[in-house]
């Protein structure tokens, strides 16, 4: 039993300015965290409660699934991390540690780094530990701080750049265990979530720098969510837009005959889609083909979609292309003779086509059919561009943005869209990090053969999954906090704080709820009882009970649950035991 004059709860009155949205305001409101710095941030008392509970939980979860919990250095050798296969790609979001030699040059690479996450550390020394077979099936976990240098931080604990992380590393002796594997570990990040008390999804996902076969995230459905969920509810299809597929392009699509020959017409002043579609000219979005430049690993090469769709960037990682981004003016110039404006893709009009390191079609230009799209010449376009006799494609692929109201599928029903907050991302590697002679890690099968581990890992946002349940339990009282996750689930609020009779009760009822299973609070503050009936709602605690005022005079104290209006009261010698019931119940729900 705690009493709120021995802790140290700071609630206050007004929500900070730096706050941006409700579950951030109430965070520095309830007293659970404070700012120390850009993405940095204290847990006080009552958010180290909460923290501690929701990592137990996720505890339990993964010894339940035959996890093994240890625990590795945050401080990582940069020579591990530059032998592995993504040091180039994720270098700029790691943090670098200073040499602690006096005569270490600024200038000099990192000897170490702080660990945005540890595939890089646990495959060779795991790799270095096994041998057979027989040593295979095994998967680890640790919950640990994290790092990761977030240029713009924001909302709070949802990207800061240091966080509390569950991550977890699997290693099996070929596919069907690795899937097996991966689902066991899907299934404890069902059940974690839904005894966190969240509404969740599991959504396909594009696995990213991560590569695998395949990948899962968990995503929480919340207007401030970073990201876009495309779902259909009848067929159950859910996927990150990222990764997320229509049926819009139909399976025995035929691909349209030429309707005329090439004609190039002047259209001065006309550098985007939106004024193409406008008078004079009004040719639709969807019947425009735009021609768009990357930069894949140093390599340049286009895409081309509908002028009505946007490029999903994530997607273009099928490519094989590790670190992507849009070319530069000069780039495109140089190669296609043209600026962004008048770019299309027809045969022989590229200015350096073997700059090109290949051209790729959206598999929605072939609705087109026969459009109009840019002639590589400024204020000049050409219609009549047919898709297979015109332009100068490598192959075709999804690359678009899925939009919504675009038929599943699955079904065939419109999708919808909604934000969403991802508090965990599950993905199978297969042996993209296990599979080097110097890094990996390989064991001998029982043919003596040597084979790599066949791996998969498993993130939970230990940090953002709390402010996840207060951006999805709250009220404009404060936060609901769901049993499981409470900082305590009992406040016992003392309005006579000096009387023995009130202190006595408080003790009695108190140590009833403890023998029942909750964790207690006792507000024996000296406030005013609106000023403690207030905190209580804002810190969110789900069960009160009242004591003092007319109630002690009438024989009875007040019992009220946190997501309901209604009090309800009961008779003092009654107390106890009606509370020790109430409690066993709501665990129990």
């Amino acid at each position: 039993m705690q009493y709120w004059s021995k802790t140290y709860i700071p609630t206050l009155k007004e929500s900070p300015a730096e706050a941006e949205i409700e579950s951030h305001k109430l965070l520095l409101r309830a007293g659970l965290v404070r700012k120390i710095g850009g993405g940095l941030y204290a847990f006080l008392p009552l958010g180290k409660r909460v923290l501690e509970k929701v990592s137990q939980i996720c505890r339990e979860e993964m010894n339940a699934a035959g996890a093994i919990e240890l625990l590795m250095p945050a401080v990582l050798p940069a020579e591990q991390w530059k032998a592995g296969p993504r040091w180039n790609v994720v270098r700029e979001v790691m943090y670098s540690v200073g040499s602690a030699s006096k005569s270490a040059r600024p200038t000099e690479e990192p000897q170490y780094v702080l660990g945005p996450t540890h595939e890089e550390i646990i495959t060779p020394m795991i790799g270095s530990e096994i041998s057979s077979y027989r040593d295979m099936g095994k998967t680890f976990y640790q919950i640990q701080t994290k790092f990761r240098n977030e240029i713009r931080p924001r909302y709070g604990l949802m990207r800061a750049r240091e966080f509390i992380m569950k991550d977890g590393y699997s290693f099996d002796e070929d596919d069907e265990k690795a899937e097996a594997t991966y689902h066991r570990i899907a299934g404890a990040y069902d059940k974690f979530f839904a005894r966190c008390g969240l509404t969740f999804i599991s959504v396909e996902a594009d696995p990213g720098i991560m590569g695998g076969a395949f990948s899962h995230e968990y995503m929480v459905p919340a207007e401030v969510g970073d990201d876009d969920v495309v779902y259909c509810e009848e067929s159950g299809y859910s996927a990150n837009v990222e990764k997320a597929t229509s049926g819009i392009v139909p399976g025995d699509l035929v691909d349209a005959e030429p309707v005329g020959d090439l004609e190039k017409f002047e259209t001065p002043g006309v550098k985007t889609i939106e004024k193409l579609a406008k008078d004079p000219f009004n040719i639709p979005a969807n019947e425009q083909f735009k021609t768009l430049l990357f930069v894949g690993d140093e390599k340049l090469f286009a895409v081309v979609v509908r002028g009505c769709d946007q490029v999903e960037e994530a997607k273009l990682s099928s490519l094989g292309y590790q670190v992507i981004r849009p070319a530069t003016v000069d780039e495109i110039f140089e190669a296609m003779g043209a600026y962004p404006g008048s770019l299309g893709a027809i045969k022989g009009t590229i200015k350096d086509r073997p700059k090109l390191d290949g051209i790729f079609g959206d598999e929605a230009i072939r609705l087109i059919g026969n459009g109009v799209t840019g002639a590589n010449e400024k204020a000049m376009h050409v219609k009549n561009v047919n898709v297979s006799r015109d332009l100068d494609l490598d192959r075709f692929g999804d690359f678009r943005k899925v939009q919504e109201g675009e038929p599943c599928p699955k079904s065939g029903k419109p999708l919808k869209v909604a934000r969403a907050i991802e508090v965990g991302h599950i993905f199978k590697l297969g042996t993209k990090f296990s599979d080097s002679d110097q890094w990996g890690a390989k064991f001998h099968d029982a043919e003596k053969q040597t084979r790599p581990a066949v791996m998969g890992c498993y993130g939970i946002g230990i940090s953002r999954t709390i402010q996840a349940v207060i951006e999805q339990s709250r009220d404009e009282s404060g936060i609901k906090w769901p049993w499981n996750v409470a900082p305590y689930h009992v406040i016992i609020t003392v309005l006579d704080s000096d009387l023995e009779e009130a202190a006595s009760l408080a003790e009695k009822i108190g140590s009833a709820a403890e023998a029942a299973g909750a964790d207690v609070l006792v507000d024996d503050r000296s406030e005013r009882p609106g000023v403690k009936f207030k905190d209580a709602d804002l810190i969110g605690i789900p069960l009160r009970i009242t004591i003092g005022g007319r109630g002690l005079k009438e024989g009875i104290v007040e019992m009220k649950l946190r997501d309901q209006k209604d009090v309800r009261k009961i008779a003092i010698d009654e107390a106890a035991d009606i509370v020790a019931s109430e409690i066993r119940e709501l665990a129990s729900s």
